[in-house]
């Protein structure tokens, strides 16, 4: 029961924080947006927030990092995943591309400025 209680608040917290995101990012040349980020990243929720395995995790992270092909691209990501990382463990959500034997341009954490991003 608990564990369904804080499974439930953690997807409403995601929910809130898209709903933040989209209220405020500008529309720019970037082609992913936070709905397509959080389409791939879900699979890895129950990993990040310690509710579950790695699972499927990692086809998602690698078809983010292909569908990220440019610039503004990359810096949509970094913001949405930065935005999201609010309520997980950080440690697993920066180690997840290299787990998944992805290299990208950046550290998932709330510190990272999306901006230098290339």
């Amino acid at each position: 029961m608990a564990t369904m209680m804080k499974a439930t608040t953690c997807m409403l917290f995601v929910a809130a924080v898209l709903v933040a995101i989209v209220a405020v990012v500008p529309r720019g040349e970037a082609a992913i947006g936070c709905g397509t980020v959080v389409s791939y990243m879900k699979p890895c929720l129950p990993y990040v927030t310690g509710s579950g395995p790695l699972g499927g995790c990692c086809d998602g992270i690698k078809g983010l990092n292909s569908a990220a092909k440019t610039t503004p691209d990359r810096q949509s990501v970094c913001g949405c995943l930065k935005s999201l990382a609010g309520g997980v463990n950080l440690g697993k959500a920066a180690a997840l591309p290299g787990q998944c034997g992805v290299n990208i341009p950046y550290k998932i954490s709330p510190s990272t400025d999306c901006s230098k991003v290339k």
